[in-house]
């Protein structure tokens, strides 16, 4: 595969290797020097860089995109690794698992927690920078991409080989396709093609023994839990296959803006019903911001054909925009991944080559998906919440839409569930750019308490979630320990019914959690033994105030598994759980509407003895509660 100049941004520093090592030795851990001689031992041409040698900070800072992580306290890793092939990843990973020390991969810098290159332990950073190659096959529309490339270089390279076909990833130049892609992937073809990870159809991996596995060594679960399961948990995908998708000769981009007394509003309101319901060719994103005082909502659209199809299709179903001809350009495909991200149409194509944020700001995100429209209340509710933020931070939401080929696609066809149920999906922001914890403090509880006037409105039971937009307010652990009971807090936002599939893989494939960060997938540690995962049910209520967990060891909620374990002696029912299964009925019914009582199919027949044993001990009729079995 051919490498594109870019990727090779640090490679030539390999030389000083040996310097480095005994630099190293000088000053550093013998868990780190043992490390070094490790890698040495493996190739005598890996780069790394220590902290004490000149390069360190400037390879190290050159892929942080969020200030919040600049600063002298943020941990920083022993030393970076910069691979310049399949083989030096190899090698970190079987040289950090001898030696103890955890492994952070980065793709292209852009974790919103900055979890690729922090860590609240000793560690070490793999920079994928110098593995980056894109390699496109235009007669079979597909491509091979190196982990290491950016998203700016696999859309330059597509439109290097043909201007009719694209790929549907997000809008940002610099981001890695190792995250990315690893996570999902949003983008503008989003509606009529499916997510980034809709269309990964092979990749290349590097397991926990230093193996690489591709996808039919790898086999159908663990393939399935790369793509969209979150990256840091299974493996370090060195390589993802892509396919690549038609895209007409002629696109069509507007940027239309109107204030609230311009009746923007109204606007919103009206693009709430119809955006998720219009041509899986019209993609229609909604942006709230506030600008000085003033109050601005912004329909950027991209419109898979030429303008006088948008104006048709747009002035018949949402003509209270007022599009007009002026409104719009059309352009190339390719030259539409400039327009969203801010270039000139007509400028040079090489800007997606650059893999340097030329802004960068202190930020913090959240994100929510949506089933119901909001109202004008909830709307003015939002803009008072922006107009009350500091003056020195700027406010901001992403109303994306769904429907079309995002609605198409089953929720558990890969590891990314938020699909048919939601019309949107919604990116909370807070930027700044005083420095200093206490400007940081400041507006990140502002937005936790957006998050909380939000939350009647979004989804419910879960309150789901966008792991690309890592937000570490829904719960972390401490160096990736978190058992599975823990790690539900934010594994079933992110992954809604697929987390438990995913802990299954991961035990599978990475049973000691050697691939962890703090949000990564646990094993199962033994508190449910991993062959019950399909038999076990989870008390859920829908609606209402209290929701019991789906801890399956935290005591202070009533234990399905203890309640319905079998032991090879039948299911067992104490008193206790009956008694804490009561209360929490009966505080639950009080607040529920219509609740019902579903028993999905389980393979075991003691657990359903033990459904029916809790069903006839409680009284409980069909429309008491709802019940839902793991798979």
């Amino acid at each position: 595969m051919e490498t594109p100049k870019s990727s090779t941004l640090f490679s030539q520093f390999y030389v000083l290797l040996v310097v480095f090592s005994i630099s190293c030795s000088a000053s550093s851990s013998p868990v780190q020097d043992n490390f070094v001689l490790c890698l040495n031992n493996q190739s005598s041409k890996i780069p790394f860089y220590a902290p004490n040698t000149p390069l360190y900070s400037t390879i190290l800072q050159s892929s942080i995109k969020n200030l919040r992580f600049l600063s002298s306290t943020t941990p920083k890793p022993q030393l970076i690794v910069t691979p310049l092939d399949d083989s030096h990843v190899q090698a970190s990973v079987i040289c950090c698992r001898k030696h103890g020390l955890q492994l952070k991969v980065r793709s292209g810098g852009h974790d919103y927690e900055g979890l690729s290159y922090t860590s609240d332990v000793p560690f070490i950073v793999v920079d994928l920078v110098n593995i980056g190659s894109v390699d496109v096959n235009v007669e079979e529309g597909s491509a091979w991409v190196q982990a290491g490339a950016t998203l700016g270089e696999v859309y330059y390279k597509i439109a290097e080989k043909s201007r009719t076909y694209g790929f549907p990833g997000g809008t940002c130049h610099t981001v890695g396709v190792g995250g990315h892609f690893s996570g999902g992937g949003y983008g503008t073809l989003a509606r009529k093609f499916g997510l980034a990870a809709d269309n990964i159809i092979d990749a290349r991996l590097v397991n926990a023994n230093g193996e690489i596995l591709d996808r039919k060594s790898m086999g159908e679960d663990l393939f399935w839990a790369i793509r969209g399961g979150g990256g840091g948990s299974f493996g370090v995908v060195v390589a993802w296959k892509i396919k690549l998708v038609p895209v007409p000769q002629t696109v069509t981009v507007s940027m239309v803006s109107r204030f609230l007394e311009q009746g923007a509003n109204a606007l919103v309101l009206k693009w709430q019903s119809i955006a998720h319901t219009l041509p899986k060719e019209l993609f229609i994103r909604v942006q709230l911001c506030r600008v000085d005082t003033r109050m601005r909502v912004t329909f950027q659209t991209m419109y898979l054909g030429t303008t006088d199809q948008l104006l048709k299709e747009v002035n018949q179903s949402f003509p209270e925009l007022g599009l007009t001809s002026s409104d719009c350009a059309e352009m190339s495909w390719i030259q539409s991944i400039l327009s969203f991200d801010d270039f000139p149409k007509d400028g040079a194509l090489d800007v997606l080559l650059n893999r340097t944020q030329t802004l960068t700001r202190f930020f913090k995100a959240k994100s929510d998906f949506v089933k119901e429209p909001f109202s004008e209340t909830i709307l003015r509710g939002i803009w008072k919440q922006f107009y009350d933020a500091d003056e020195a931070m700027q406010p901001m939401m992403f109303l994306s839409p769904y429907g079309g080929r995002l609605s198409e696609i089953g929720e558990s066809e890969i590891p990314f569930p938020h699909r048919k149920e939601y019309i949107n999906e919604v990116q909370h922001l807070a930027w700044w750019d005083k420095e200093g914890i206490e400007a940081s403090n400041k507006n990140i509880d502002w937005l936790r308490r957006f998050y909380g006037y939000m939350t009647p409105y979004v989804s419910q039971s879960p309150r789901a979630s966008y792991i690309n937009y890592r937000d570490l307010d829904l719960g972390h652990s401490s160096n990736g320990t978190a058992t599975y009971a823990q790690a539900s807090a934010w594994g079933v936002k992110y992954f809604n019914n697929n987390f438990e599939k995913l802990v299954q893989v991961k035990s599978k494939f990475d049973p000691d959690n050697f691939f962890r960060n703090e949000q990564s997938i646990p094993v199962n540690g033994g508190e449910v033994p991993i062959e019950l995962l399909n038999n076990i049910g989870v008390l859920h209520f829908e609606r209402g105030e209290l929701e019991v967990s789906r801890s399956f060891t935290d005591t202070g909620n009533w234990n399905y598994y203890d309640a319905l374990r079998s032991e090879k002696r039948g299911p067992k029912l104490e008193a206790t759980h009956l008694e804490k299964a009561k209360e929490l009925y009966t505080k639950c019914s009080a607040r529920l509407i219509n609740p019902t009582l579903v028993l999905n199919h389980s393979t075991s027949n003691a657990y359903s003895e033990g459904i029916t044993l809790l069903t006839k001990n409680l009284h409980l009729s069909m429309m008491d509660c709802k019940f839902i079995c793991s798979f």
